[in-house]
């Protein structure tokens, strides 16, 4: 995964040599960093704003013969995404179910997202992973538009032995989420996963629907659903529903499949909201919490 990303900032530790780098002599450097970051589906941007700290950082500094180069110039760049990955913070949803059981209320979860991200799969898989850690949980079928959701969740849950409430096609999201919380109240149950239907997130209408649907549920935690393989398309989208609806933390779907990797990269800065999962195939085992550490240490460190 990610080795496109991993080759941009491979080639522009690479490309500094025993020289003071001074804005000057770096200029070349980070243009082309810049370019390879855009190329990584790295946002315009973000790139943009981590080149620029990336040579403020980097001006100035004297690699001498004893020194490697590529050293230096990678403890400047960790230092720079360590700093922007530590203020979006980490997520142990499991501890926050917990916590909240010992009020003895369902912890609440809504996923958000755009049409054909997975985001279905995604509830489905996120409560296998719950179930595998003693947590009892229930799904609300919140798509009500999509033909065919309500089934697809319905079977994802039987496959998994657990429960989905769900109402007609047409009903009112908000209705299936209050639902879902009275249910899981009544059945003593732990969390609550509610999936909704997938929108534009330039389609104001059904923003302000989702909008309608935080405000009656009032959940825990929003989950934002994204394709990794959509790079820059999916930071674009996270950065509208952030604004419109807010949402706590991320999943990238398809992550298995994507070289370039700019995508958990531009989410994590442009948005200061953590990466919680990656989606690293179709079974409901293949999804993997997101390790920052081991992430950047990807990016970083030469193999």
């Amino acid at each position: 995964m990610f080795e496109k990303l991993k080759q941009a900032f491979s080639a522009v530790t690479s490309a500094v040599r025993e020289k003071e780098l001074n804005e000057k002599e770096l200029d070349d450097v980070v243009f082309n960093f810049q370019l390879s970051l855009i190329e990584s589906d790295v946002a315009q941007s973000v790139a943009e704003a981590l080149t620029h700290e990336v040579q403020k950082s980097l001006a100035g500094t004297k690699v001498d013969r004893a020194s490697d180069p590529s050293e230096v110039v990678g403890q400047r760049l960790a230092a720079v995404l360590e700093a922007s990955f530590s203020k979006a913070g980490s997520v142990d949803l499991v501890e926050n179910v917990r916590e909240k059981k010992k009020t003895g209320e369902p912890y609440v979860v809504l996923f958000l997202g755009i049409n054909g991200t997975g985001k279905t799969t995604t509830v489905a898989k996120v409560a296998n992973f719950l179930k595998k850690k003693d947590l009892s949980v229930v799904c609300a079928a919140g798509d009500t538009h999509r033909p065919g959701a309500i089934e697809q969740l319905t079977e994802h849950a039987e496959r998994l032995g657990l429960k989905v409430v769900s109402q007609r096609y047409g009903a009112d999201p908000a209705a299936v989420g209050r639902d879902g919380v009275l249910y899981a109240k009544a059945h003593h149950l732990d969390c609550l996963l509610i999936d909704t239907a997938g929108r534009m997130q330039t389609n104001q209408n059904l923003m302000e629907e989702m909008a309608k649907i935080v405000r009656v549920v009032k959940p825990d935690f929003r989950i934002f659903v994204a394709d990794a393989l959509t790079g820059n398309d999916a930071v674009s989208q996270a950065e509208l529903f952030n604004q419109h609806v807010g949402f706590d933390g991320a999943v990238l779907t398809k992550a298995d499949a994507d070289v370039r990797g700019g995508a958990a990269l531009s989410i994590v800065y442009s948005t200061g909201k953590p990466v919680l999962f990656l989606g690293v195939g179709q079974g409901y085992d293949d999804l993997v919490p997101f390790d920052t550490q081991k992430f950047l240490d990807s990016l970083l460190k030469p193999d």
